[in-house]
């Protein structure tokens, strides 16, 4: 519990906040557990300085608690003292010096290569049995996933890819990212023959004649992103896998992965990403580690508890 003069400040600030902000009373009772608790470590909150403030983070963080929920608190604590800064009852605010806590970026989910091929399987029995209008679209859900995962392409420059650039050098696609950056990424054999036979199939229906490899009747004139992954979430439910785990992003990422687990260089894999930045590339070397460190706990002998 803060003392006398702590919660009176409390209450003057709450008290702002739902005259002036309209804050809720969810907000308002949260606000006053966070500032509460932060009172305990500080003297005198008008005379605080930006080292009160870290110390409380730092209990926050001893304590186990999430950055995300240091950062809702930090937040409370800035507001409370611009409050006594703005309104005369502080000659400083020591919130100013204070950074936000940086939320850890999360590792991407991941798709096995065991389940990889499932869905690849389950894509090629689908072209087996049926027929018409029905074999074309199983030919493109096959192309799809085929030049997905054979090449890592974000889904929006995947069903945005032209015939002209999908056709134009055998081994090889130019893609459009983002930013207009343009950059060739290579297609492996049985990814070409996927498109092989779905560009033929195309022809035949003769809907070709657009300039999308993935022509559609909406207003995008070519496939949405929301679509495949309908379509891509219904074939992993005949593949028998998890449909909520899975999504064109999850293919992208088992491609970087699995690219990385056969020893790929993180550069090379990094351009065919068409990451600016390798350090966005990186966050696959962590998926790895965390592997490696999951084998070794579950493996190795001394790593077992008794």
């Amino acid at each position: 519990m803060a003392n006398n003069v702590a919660q009176r400040l409390i209450d003057r600030f709450l008290e702002m906040m739902a005259a002036e902000r309209g804050a809720s009373q969810n907000t308002l009772a949260a606000y006053r557990r966070d500032l509460e608790a932060y009172s305990q470590g500080v003297a005198d909150l008008k005379g605080a300085g930006p080292d009160d403030i870290r110390r409380h983070l730092e209990t926050l963080e001893s304590l186990g608690l999430a950055r995300s929920s240091a950062a809702r608190k930090l937040s409370a604590i800035r507001q409370f003292h611009r409050f006594l800064h703005g309104d005369g009852l502080a000659k400083d605010n020591p919130a100013t010096a204070i950074d936000s806590p940086r939320a850890a970026r999360p590792l991407p989910k991941m798709i096995s290569q065991e389940d990889v091929n499932a869905l690849a399987e389950a894509a090629r029995a689908r072209v087996k049995v049926v027929q018409d209008k029905q074999l074309l679209k199983a030919l493109r859900l096959q192309c799809l996933i085929e030049l997905l995962y054979a090449t890592g392409l974000r889904v929006s420059e995947l069903v945005g890819l032209t015939v002209q650039a999908a056709s134009a050098e055998r081994d090889f696609i130019l893609v459009k990212g983002k930013g207009g950056r343009e950059r060739l990424v290579p297609v492996s054999a049985t990814a070409r023959d996927a498109l092989r036979d779905y560009l033929l199939a195309l022809r035949k229906s003769g809907v070709a004649g657009s300039r999308w490899l993935f022509p559609s009747s909406g207003a995008a004139g070519h496939l949405t992103r929301q679509h495949f992954a309908l379509e891509l979430k219904a074939l992993g439910r005949e593949a028998g896998l998890d449909a909520a785990k899975l999504s064109p992003h999850v293919l992208r990422h088992g491609f970087a992965s699995h690219l990385l687990e056969g020893g790929a260089d993180l550069r090379a894999v990094q351009q065919m990403l068409g990451h600016a930045d390798i350090s966005t590339t990186q966050i696959y070397t962590h998926v790895q580690a965390e592997r490696l460190r999951e084998v070794v706990e579950t493996h190795h002998p001394l790593a077992k508890k008794s």
